[in-house]
């Protein structure tokens, strides 16, 4: 947007001493004609520019125009910095590098632009997330509902929502929002979407509930079991479960008690430890558990 490059262009000229045409015009990927076009507006809106010809000549915010800075602290700058970036990974425009860009102009000493916090949250297919991140911001913006295929544990279907938020956590991208199928509120995983569309139609008008983010959603289940891991696998039980849900049994090996939402899919997360895990009990859970290790088996006789 327009307004968006005059602050950057205005913001730019506040921290530097003169810069050109054709720099501000590489910089902001217009051309030199619309640069100056800006100035122009910039101008006319009372803030004094002055523009010079020639060897030396360049673009400059007059000496006398002063703007108060102290608003926000070097390290605030940092902190909003850091975050922009992060957004900045996932997105396929420019509007994130334009507000970092207003921010991080100052080559001062009161700021150093390189943040030692370094945030990705792009994922290995860049472009597919960027366009399903953009067409849901757009929905949600507009009150619009959107249809995809999903594709879960329990087969695919067709859904319809209504979406609120895009929501990153569990290191996975996701949008949540009122599922028109299930009649309730809905978390999807963005990875499992695809045919996305938007589909013109306007979301209702509903009381909608804020949104909490239950990081223990695998600990308030419907079913529980003992298991024991190998030593080899602490790392993993840490890094997805924190350093105090690690338990120990007289032996001195980890033991741990989980509660999940299903049976089966508990059966798929052991399954992922391969020979570092055993269920301890339930008894029947141990049986199925063996049940389910021969049906595998089948599948790679020789």
């Amino acid at each position: 947007m327009k307004i968006d490059r005059l602050i950057a262009i205005l913001t730019t000229l506040l921290q530097k001493d003169k810069v050109t045409a054709a720099y501000l015009a590489e910089k902001f990927e217009v051309s030199e004609r619309t640069i100056l076009r800006d100035i122009d507006t910039l101008n006319r809106a009372g803030i004094p520019i002055i523009t010079t010809q020639g060897s030396g000549g360049g673009i400059a915010v007059s000496d006398n125009y002063k703007i108060d800075k102290t608003l926000l602290s070097s390290e605030d700058l940092q902190s909003i910095l850091s975050g922009l970036r992060g957004l900045d990974s996932i997105s396929d425009t420019n509007k994130y590098k334009l507000l970092i860009d207003k921010l991080s102009a100052d080559t001062s000493d009161t700021l150093n632009i390189d943040s030692h916090i370094i945030i990705d949250l792009s994922m290995w297919d860049k472009s597919a997330f960027a366009d399903k991140i953009h067409l849901i911001k757009n929905a949600i913006e507009n009150r619009m509902k959107i249809s995809f295929r999903y594709f879960s544990p329990n087969g695919e279907s067709e859904r319809v929502i209504e979406p609120y938020h895009i929501v990153f956590q569990w290191s996975s991208w996701y949008v949540w929002g009122y599922c028109i199928n299930r009649g309730d509120y809905r978390m999807f995983k963005l990875s499992r979407m695809t045919e996305l569309e938007c589909t013109n139609e306007h979301c209702e008008n509903r009381t909608v509930p804020e949104y909490t983010c239950d990081k223990l959603r695998h600990t308030k289940g419907e079913i529980k079991s003992i298991v024991k891991f190998d030593d080899s696998v602490k790392w993993r039980i840490i890094d997805e479960f924190g350093a105090d849900f690690l338990k120990y049994n007289e032996n001195g090996e980890i033991e741990i008690t989980f509660t999940w939402s299903d049976v089966p899919s508990f059966y798929r997360y052991i399954l992922t430890f391969g020979d570092m895990a055993e269920i301890i009990s339930p008894p029947e859970y141990r049986r199925e558990f063996l049940e389910l290790l021969k049906k595998i088996q089948k599948n790679y006789k020789i």
